[in-house]
C-alpha cells in the first residue's frame, strides 16, 4: 500500500510505501474487546463504619422477666440506642438499620464491583492496535465515525506530512493544517471547549470539548499546542486512535509512519 506524502501547504511531495500496519483489515471486536479492558473506573463506597457509630446493642429482646427486654412496650425488634433512662424505664430510639435516622445505607456502592480485572491477550494488543491504525487509512472508517463528511471528498489518507510542519508556530501551523485538511476537516480537526448544557456544569464538569485531531510524531519529535492532540509512536495507543470507535482523524509525520513500521513487524 502506497500514501501521499504532503508538505506544509497540502502538495503531494512524494508517494512513499506504507508499513503493513495501515492495511490491515479492521477488527472492531477486538478493538471494542481492548477499550474495554483499559476501563478505569475510580471507586468509591462509604465508611466501613459509616450508621455503626453508636451504643445501640444488638436487637431488642422480647422475653419477660428480662433486663432492657422490649416486652409489653409494643415496640419493633431492632437495635436501639438509649437516649436517657430512668430505673427500668428506657427512651431509646432505632439505630444502624437501614430506615433508622443515620442509620447505614441499605444497598451501599461496592469497590469490589469496580475494579476492572479484565485481562487481554498480547497478540490481540497487537491486532487491536494495527487494527486502529489501518482505521485511519480507511475513508469508510473516517465517515462512520464523522457523519457530516457522508457527502465530503476525502483523499490522501492516511493523512502525512513533511516533518518541517513541526517547526512552524501555532499561527503558521494552523494555517498550514487548514490547507493540508480543507475547511471541512479542519473544522472537526481544531479542539473547540464549549459551556456544558444542563446540571453537570453545577457537578464539577462545567467545560466540554470534542476529541479533535490527533497528530502522530517520532519518537525525538516534539510539538507542542493546545489546538489538537500530540501523542509520539513510543506512547500510541488504541485509546489514542479508536476510543470511541475507529476511525480517527489523525495525522502522522514521515518518521512517525516508518517508527510504526518498525514497532509493528
Amino acid at each position: 500500500m502506497k500514501g501521499n506524502l504532503l508538505d506544509i501547504n497540502g502538495k503531494k511531495l512524494k508517494e512513499i510505501e506504507l508499513p503493513k500496519c495501515f492495511s490491515q483489515d479492521v477488527r472492531e471486536d477486538i478493538i471494542a474487546k481492548f477499550l474495554e479492558t483499559k476501563k478505569n473506573k475510580q471507586p468509591y463506597a462509604p465508611s466501613l463504619v459509616a450508621g455503626k457509630q453508636h451504643a445501640a446493642k444488638g436487637k431488642v429482646v422480647h422475653r419477660r422477666h428480662v433486663w432492657r427486654s422490649g416486652y409489653g412496650r409494643g415496640i419493633s425488634r431492632v437495635p436501639r440506642k438509649i437516649m436517657t433512662r430512668k430505673g427500668s424505664q428506657f427512651n431509646w430510639v432505632a439505630a444502624e438499620v437501614p430506615f433508622a435516622r443515620g442509620g447505614m445505607r441499605a444497598h451501599p456502592p461496592k469497590v469490589v464491583s469496580m475494579i476492572n480485572t479484565q485481562k487481554i491477550n498480547k497478540k490481540e494488543m497487537k491486532i487491536a492496535l494495527m487494527s486502529a491504525l489501518s482505521a485511519t487509512a480507511s475513508k469508510k472508517k473516517l465517515i462512520s465515525k464523522y457523519e457530516r463528511l457522508k457527502d465530503e471528498k476525502i483523499d490522501n489518507l492516511p493523512l502525512i506530512v513533511d516533518s518541517k510542519i513541526l517547526s512552524l508556530k501555532t499561527k503558521d501551523l494552523i494555517s498550514s493544517l487548514k490547507r493540508i485538511l480543507g475547511e471541512q476537516l479542519f473544522q472537526l480537526a481544531i479542539r473547540k471547549k464549549t459551556v456544558r448544557s444542563g446540571k453537570g456544569k453545577l457537578r464539577g464538569r462545567k467545560y466540554k470539548s470534542n476529541a479533535g485531531l490527533l497528530m502522530v510524531t517520532g519518537r525525538d519529535e516534539k510539538l507542542k499546542t493546545g489546538a489538537f492532540e500530540v501523542s509520539n509512536t513510543k506512547t500510541l495507543g488504541v485509546n489514542d486512535l479508536a476510543k470511541g470507535g475507529p476511525g480517527r482523524m489523525t495525522l502522522y509525520t514521515e518518521l512517525a509512519v516508518k517508527e510504526l513500521g518498525e514497532r509493528l513487524k
